[in-house]
């Protein structure tokens, strides 16, 4: 019998379990409701450290951004590239899965037209037939004054209208400040803000451009930005994942 990945790598055997264990109908509830969950300890240490670790080499990167040249507030990240680690495409994998019905939805009740694949891989086919053919997963790093100006990560034509960032620093230990900012823009009316200060190893799902809102006259587009607030000592590390790919 074939040796999988999964029977050799413990850290990797662990988080499917830990996504195959989780109430995804629950989950996708909460999103459609709040426009974002945070799910406690889904990545162990020994995983996290191998990622924080990666970010100092110099190959499995196809680009660093430093955000103070594009206006994109204070710090850096950088992109992974084609083919991405086994680990981070396998729970890439297995997000969008659990996540695909309540993309589906969103779009149904918006009245937009797409219809996501059950497959992972035929959805990245729709990305490279528009052209959008780079690698999106990246590692952030902020340091004393970093933070990330609101933002939105489209990429192109084609995009999955939820994302995730994985924790890889616990604050108030490796770093002070440094929240995670999620806006919400209501037609005609003022924004509001949720704060949210996330522990090492956390995983945060939320939408990408909108949510449906419900009204008197049926459903109507909460717009949703994202940033992070200023670090105030120590250095803050994120892992992002982003479903669709980039235009080439």
């Amino acid at each position: 019998m074939e040796t999988t990945i999964l029977e050799i790598d413990p850290d990797l055997l662990e988080v499917k379990k830990k996504i195959q264990g989780l109430n995804w109908d629950k989950i996708r509830d909460t999103i459609h409701e709040k426009g974002y969950i945070l799910i406690p300890e889904m990545i162990p240490g020994t995983m996290i450290e191998t990622w924080k670790k990666g970010y100092d080499e110099p190959l499995g990167f196809r680009k660093t951004v430093v955000m103070e040249r594009y206006r994109f507030g204070m710090g850096e990240y950088k992109y992974f590239d084609y083919p991405l680690p086994i680990a981070l495409s396998f729970i890439r994998e297995e997000l969008y899965k659990a996540l695909m019905p309540l993309a589906n939805f969103w779009m149904e009740l918006m009245k937009v037209e797409i219809q996501f694949p059950e497959n992972y891989s035929d959805f990245m086919k729709l990305c490279k037939e528009n052209g959008q053919r780079l690698a999106t997963p990246l590692i952030l790093k902020y340091g004393k004054g970093g933070h990330n100006t609101l933002h939105q990560d489209l990429y192109g034509k084609v995009y999955f209208p939820i994302q995730a960032v994985f924790f890889l620093s616990q604050p108030g230990i490796d770093f002070e400040g440094g929240e995670f900012v999620l806006t919400r823009q209501i037609p005609r009316a003022q924004s509001s803000v949720k704060v949210i200060q996330a522990s090492k190893g956390d995983l945060l799902l939320f939408a990408t451009q909108f949510k449906p809102e419900k009204g008197i006259k049926g459903y109507y587009r909460v717009n949703l930005k994202h940033g992070v607030s200023e670090v105030q000592s120590g250095e803050r590390y994120t892992l992002g994942l982003i479903f669709h790919d980039a235009i080439a």
